[in-house]
């Protein structure tokens, strides 16, 4: 896999969230079970096996987190090309079939927000590949899971501006 760009704000925003994790819901989780094997038979002690499927839920999101951040790179958004789409570009483009507009901003893993008004979306979306490079004015077709839309770009706000 392609490893992905992110910010630096990203990139400790997930290394806090693992730290957070590892260091105080693990042992309070590890403490929690402590608890629940002292009270006896472990065959119907629904506390204890509660913690532990809690533990194996914590641990597999820490996996996930540390997974992301190894498949990713730091970039300083002040640093890429301007006056065309790329990461951390925030774009306007206009729907050509229902002359609608939409806003996104292209981000790393971890940053990602759907809701709000300008949607932060993946660098690896359909919508953020298919618009990789593209200027004001282009016309984009973006092949979607269910249709295929046509768009034109109308605003590209570059990073640092």
């Amino acid at each position: 896999m392609e490893r992905q760009p992110i910010t630096r704000e990203g990139y400790e925003k997930l290394l806090a969230e693992i730290q957070h994790l590892e260091d105080v819901v693990m042992p309070r989780i590890a403490q929690n079970i402590a608890d629940a094997r002292a009270e006896g038979d472990l065959k119907e002690n629904a506390e204890y096996h509660g913690q532990r499927e809690e533990q194996g839920r914590v641990q597999a999101k820490i996996y996930s987190l540390k997974g992301k951040i190894n498949g990713c790179y730091v970039v300083d958004k002040a640093d890429m090309p301007k006056g065309q789409v790329t990461f951390g570009s925030t774009v306007t483009i206009k729907d050509l079939d229902i002359d609608e507009e939409e806003t996104y901003e292209f981000v790393g893993p971890g940053e990602e927000d759907y809701d709000g008004p300008v949607m932060k979306i993946l660098t690896t979306s359909p919508i953020a590949v298919a618009l990789m490079g593209k200027k004001v004015g282009d016309d984009v077709e973006i092949t979607l899971p269910r249709t295929t839309m046509k768009v034109q770009i109308v605003k590209i706000v570059d990073h640092g501006t």
